[in-house]
């Protein structure tokens, strides 16, 4: 009974709903467990947990605007947000204990190894992954790496010397409200986000690019450009069959504030909040299901 009725809350279950489990009496996060905010009381579930998401970039890399506004917004949003450090992400890194990662703005970053290990566990483990500015280009560096094996990145390592023939002059503006209308991609994840639109008005404050022989080679698999500029340069790319993978090289946090999220943050931030409160759920059912067996 407890296995179905774990199955049937799934990734539905909200936060605060009290799930009735055996008379089971302790805490989880006590030494020994890593979900805060979750207690058993009186045989309860409560499942009042604050999602965890990686912030991977190098903080105040460049003194981007966008690091201390992601900053102050993820904690008004009830949301606990760790800096992961690109120099320090390696294949040990356990990024299993985030129910998200969030490759920011702060590109070139100190380690583009490390950001691409932190986007290639996203994508294979169907962990929420949002990418903005940097995060973008990177999303489709490690695709095309990792992947579909593109000679041009072959010799990509930790800096961008091997790929500099393929960058374009970047081109940025002082304007902080400097808008773009960009062309989106009928059905998209992208356009069922913005309504079904298929034109908006973006903050694009530079004109990153690289160049369009290989972005196009770079699109050849699941990763999909859904938004373009004027100049039809790709402007934000996504992954279909992922609870959520997307790339932007607008900055939709420059935008959004607590009492109004922009909408592509607002549906990364639910689905990392789906995966922390299922992840939630299987874990006290876990500990119930030990606790019986002590018995």
């Amino acid at each position: 009974m407890l296995l179905a009725l774990t199955r049937r809350v799934g990734a539905t279950f909200l936060c605060g709903v009290l799930i009735q489990l055996t008379a089971v009496v302790g805490e989880l996060g006590e030494p020994g467990h890593d979900r805060p905010g979750i207690r058993l009381v009186g045989g309860f579930v409560s499942a009042a947990v604050k999602p965890r998401l990686a912030l991977v970039g190098d903080q105040y890399n460049h003194d981007e605007p966008s690091h201390p506004r992601i900053e102050a917004l993820l904690p008004e949003l009830g949301i606990v947000a760790e800096w992961v450090p690109t120099t320090e992400i390696t294949d040990a890194t356990d990024f299993t204990v985030y129910d998200g990662i969030w490759v920011v703005p702060g590109g070139p970053y100190r380690a583009q190894q490390g950001v691409h290990r932190a986007i290639r566990f996203a994508r294979e483990s169907k962990v929420p992954f949002l990418g903005t500015c940097g995060g973008f280009f990177s999303a489709v560096l490690e695709y095309a790496q990792n992947v579909l094996e593109l000679p041009e990145v072959a010799e990509l390592g930790d800096d961008l010397e091997p790929i500099e023939h393929l960058i374009l002059p970047s081109a940025c503006s002082t304007d902080t409200e400097h808008r773009v209308r960009l062309s989106l991609r009928s059905g998209s994840r992208l356009s069922t986000i913005y309504g079904q639109e298929v034109e908006v008005d973006e903050l694009l404050q530079c004109q990153d690019g690289i160049v369009q022989e290989f972005m196009d080679a770079a699109a050849q698999g699941e990763v999909r450009f859904c938004a373009w500029d004027p100049t039809g340069s790709p402007r934000a790319a996504e992954i279909g069959d992922h609870p959520f993978f997307v790339g932007c090289l607008f900055q939709p946090e420059l935008s959004s504030t607590a009492d109004s999220v922009h909408p592509i943050l607002a549906a990364f931030l639910t689905v990392v909040r789906d995966a922390a409160e299922k992840q939630a759920v299987e874990s006290a059912a876990g500990a119930a299901t030990n606790s019986g067996a002590a018995r």
